[in-house]
């Protein structure tokens, strides 16, 4: 076992969102680097048998994260499967684009519950496990957009931007319990949600981008691997921005 394999070695995640895209990948890195792993979403992956034959233990348990019945009912099963909660990824997050003047009430509000609320759910239930135990990680995945903005995303923008304060206030709360909670922000990075924008407006975001290129789902991911890991046990309520150089 390398070092890598090694980094969250007996060490057990929980992700939401971690079905595709970004939340894939931070199953996949949390199992190459030793952890066992459950994620949450309304579908399981179509990777499932792939990531059962990795190495560590995975299951997959369906959740609404918009859902305070759903969610409580799986955090209780993650725990129970895994024996203990040590690190939690908040991942899920959708958009729902569009310029505020047409926006409807509905259309505000989904990614606020999706993005934001599901986080309150999800780390109210592992704050309680965690405090027990007296240790713990959380990492919210949250959005260059949060810091920047971004027009058309008022509501994804506010979502992300809550999401971060979100976090500095639960780590400046849970730090006296051996709890840190911590936030990556992501740039533009190459998942479904960008494969489906045309190429010459990919081609716009790649040259605004420093390091020349979109970012890799396992970018973000590693970067989660590094704060869920004991390398990081001095961090807290930091938003680690992951985005080739885009918010300089």
């Amino acid at each position: 076992m390398n070092e890598t394999e090694s980094l969250l070695s007996k060490k057990h995640i929980v992700v939401t969102g971690g079905s595709r895209g970004i939340g894939l990948a931070i199953v996949k890195e949390c199992l190459l680097a030793g952890a066992d792993v459950v994620y949450l979403s309304r579908t399981q992956s179509v990777e499932h048998g792939a990531l059962e034959a990795m190495g560590g233990r995975v299951q997959w348990i369906e959740t609404d994260v918009t859902s305070e019945t759903s969610v409580d009912q799986s955090m209780d099963a993650a725990a129970a499967f895994l024996g203990s909660i040590d690190v939690l990824v908040n991942n899920a997050g959708i958009t729902r684009d569009g310029l505020i003047f047409r926006m409807k009430t509905e259309q505000w509000n989904d990614p606020l519950r999706t993005n934001l609320t599901s986080a309150f759910l999800t780390c109210r239930k592992a704050a309680r496990l965690m405090i027990q135990a007296k240790s713990g990680s959380i990492i919210n995945i949250t959005s260059i957009v949060g810091i920047s903005g971004n027009g058309g995303q008022t509501n994804y923008a506010a979502s992300k931007a809550g999401l971060i304060g979100f976090t500095k206030s639960l780590a400046k709360e849970l730090a006296s319990r051996g709890i840190r909670v911590n936030a990556i922000a992501p740039g533009f990075i190459d998942t479904e949600m960008t494969q489906k924008l045309k190429d010459e407006i990919k081609e716009s975001l790649r040259v605004q981008i420093p390091l020349g290129r979109l970012g890799k789902p396992e970018d973000a991911a590693q970067a989660v691997v590094f704060l869920a890991s004991d390398m990081a046990s001095y961090i807290t309520g930091h938003v680690l921005v992951v985005d080739g150089g885009l918010a300089m």
